[in-house]
C-alpha cells in the first residue's frame, strides 16, 4: 500500500472514532494510534494528523456541502464509514492547502469506501465527491478561490 494511502486509512479510522464517540479522545492517544499504525513514519504521521485536524476544523463547512451534494441523504442517515470518507475527500478537494487532483482524491476515497463501506459505498462516494469536485473553484472559502484571491492580490 502506498504510504499516503495508508495515512489516509489511519485518518479515516481516527475520523470514525471521532464521529462515533461523544467524549473526545486525548490528543496523546490519537498521536500514539497514528504512530503505531504508521510504524513510526514521522512524515506520514504528520500527514495523517494534518488531514484529521483539517477535517475536524472544517466540519462545519464540510457537512453542509455534503448534505447539499448527497441528494435525499441526511448525514445522520449515511453509514459512518461513508460519511467520514466523504468528509476526508471533501476536505482534500476544497480545503487542504496542499491540494490533490480530483482524480487522486476520488480514487483514494473509492478505495477507502471499498475497504470500509458496503458494496454500494464506492458508487455513492464517487457520485457525491464528483459533484463536490465540480464546484471546487466556485465555493467560497475553498482552496481554489483562496488561491485566486492570493494571485489577484499579488498582481
Amino acid at each position: 500500500m502506498v504510504r499516503r494511502s495508508r495515512a489516509r486509512e489511519v485518518t479515516l479510522q481516527l475520523l470514525f472514532q471521532w464521529d462515533q464517540n461523544p467524549v473526545a479522545v486525548p490528543r496523546r492517544a490519537v498521536e500514539r494510534f497514528a504512530r503505531e499504525r504508521l510504524l513510526g513514519d514521522a512524515e506520514m504521521v504528520a500527514y495523517c494528523l494534518s488531514l484529521l485536524d483539517g477535517v475536524v476544523a472544517n466540519k462545519d463547512r464540510i457537512d453542509p456541502l455534503l448534505s447539499a451534494a448527497a441528494e435525499n441523504w441526511r448525514l445522520s442517515r449515511m453509514m459512518p464509514a461513508d460519511r467520514n470518507v466523504l468528509r476526508l475527500g471533501t476536505y482534500e478537494l476544497l480545503f487542504d492547502p496542499n491540494g490533490q487532483p480530483l482524480e487522486v482524491v476520488l480514487n483514494e476515497a473509492i478505495e477507502l469506501s471499498r475497504r470500509f463501506g458496503s458494496a454500494e459505498s464506492p458508487k455513492f462516494v464517487n457520485g457525491v465527491l464528483d459533484k463536490i469536485g465540480k464546484t471546487r473553484s466556485s465555493e467560497p472559502g475553498t482552496r481554489s478561490e483562496d488561491k485566486a484571491k492570493a494571485e489577484d492580490a499579488a498582481s
